[in-house]
C-alpha cells in the first residue's frame, strides 16, 4: 500500500462503522420531487422477506389534483411536439433505465419477491418497451388515419389526435408489473401526446418512484407523466371524477374493492364523459404489446376539403 494511500484518513475509515444514506422517495409531480401535501409516509417491505425497505409518500387527493394541474398545463406543449422529438424523448428515458438498470432489478426483486435473475429480465423487458413505444411515435398516424372515399368532389381525411390528460390506475399484480407493467401503461399514452397522472401500485411503488428520476433527466418536459404512491383506492375515484381529466386506464382496477372498483370507477368517469380503457384479466407484460394501447387515447379529426382549390 502507498504512503498516500496509508495517510489518507478517508482510506483508513472502517466501512462498517459508516451509517448507510437510506434513499427519500418523493411523488413526481409537474417534473419536481415533491412531499406528500399529507406530510404522512407509509412503510413498504420486501415481499419476500417482510423486511422494511423505505418509507414513501401517502398521496393525497390534493396531490393528485395538483398533479392534474400539471398535466393539463403540459398538454399543450407536449401534443404540440413533432412526433419524431416524442420518439427520441422516449427514447432518451430507455437510455436513461438502462444506465441504472442494476437498482432497478434490485426494486423489481424486492417490490415482487422474485430472483435477482428474473428481475434482472424484467427490467431488459421495460427498457426494450420504453424503445418499442419510442419507435412507435411517428407510425402511429398511419395506422390511425386515412383518406376516405367520399362520394363527390372532396378530399376527406381522418387524423388522429390525443384525447388529453390520462388518468392511469397502475398494474397491481402480475407478472412484473412493479415496473415492466407500468412503462406499458404510461408508453402509450405519453407517445401518442397525451399527459398522465398515475396512481402507481400501492405495495410495490419503489420502481414508480425511481422512474419518475429517470423521466425528468430524459428531456421529458415537467408535467406529461406524474407519479402519485399512496392508497390506490384514494387516488384513482378523484381521477375518475376529476373534470379535467379526460381519459382513465382501469388496468389496475382488477384488484381492487370497494370505492376504488372498476364500476364505482366507471360511474364516476361517466359523469364526467370520459373515455374509459376497462381493466383486463388477461394482461400479460412479457407478451408483444401490440398497438391497442397506443389507439385507446386518440381522437379522430375529419377534415373535408373540396377539389380542384
Amino acid at each position: 500500500m502507498s504512503e498516500a494511500s496509508v495517510s489518507d484518513p478517508v482510506l483508513r475509515t472502517d466501512a462498517s462503522r459508516r451509517i448507510k444514506v437510506s434513499k427519500t422517495y418523493k411523488l413526481f409531480v409537474g417534473g419536481k420531487f415533491p412531499r406528500s401535501e399529507s406530510g404522512r409516509v407509509y412503510e413498504v417491505t420486501d415481499r419476500k422477506t417482510g423486511d422494511w425497505i423505505a418509507n414513501v409518500p401517502l398521496g393525497t387527493r390534493k396531490d393528485t389534483r395538483d398533479a392534474v394541474g400539471a398535466a393539463r398545463k403540459a398538454f399543450g406543449g407536449w401534443s404540440g411536439t413533432t412526433a419524431y422529438n416524442r420518439g427520441q424523448i422516449l427514447y432518451r428515458a430507455a437510455e436513461m433505465l438502462e444506465g441504472r438498470r442494476e437498482q432497478f432489478a434490485a426494486e423489481v426483486a424486492a417490490s415482487e419477491g422474485v430472483s435477482a435473475r428474473k428481475a434482472a429480465v424484467l427490467v431488459d423487458a421495460a427498457i426494450d418497451r420504453w424503445v418499442w413505444y419510442a419507435g412507435w411515435t411517428d407510425k402511429v398516424a398511419q395506422i390511425a388515419g386515412a383518406a376516405n372515399p367520399v362520394a363527390g368532389p372532396y378530399f376527406n381525411l381522418s387524423t388522429p389526435e390525443p384525447t388529453g390528460v390520462v388518468g392511469v390506475v397502475a398494474p397491481q399484480t402480475g407478472n412484473g408489473f412493479s415496473l415492466l407493467g407500468l412503462v406499458s401503461a404510461i408508453a402509450p399514452v405519453i407517445a401518442t401526446g397525451n399527459t398522465a397522472v398515475v396512481a402507481l401500485a400501492a405495495d410495490a411503488p419503489l420502481p414508480g418512484l425511481t422512474l419518475g428520476e429517470v423521466l425528468a433527466t430524459s428531456d421529458l418536459p415537467g408535467g406529461v407523466v406524474n407519479l402519485i404512491s399512496g392508497r390506490t383506492a384514494d387516488i384513482a375515484p378523484t381521477l375518475a371524477s376529476h373534470q379535467d381529466v379526460n381519459a382513465l386506464d382501469l388496468t389496475g382496477v382488477i384488484s381492487l374493492e370497494g370505492h376504488g372498483s372498476a364500476q364505482v370507477l366507471e360511474a364516476l368517469a361517466a359523469d364526467t364523459l370520459k373515455r374509459v380503457r376497462r381493466s383486463d384479466v388477461t394482461d400479460d407484460w412479457t407478451a408483444a404489446p401490440g398497438t391497442e394501447r397506443l389507439l385507446a387515447f386518440l381522437e379522430t379529426k375529419t377534415v373535408w376539403h373540396p377539389m380542384g382549390i
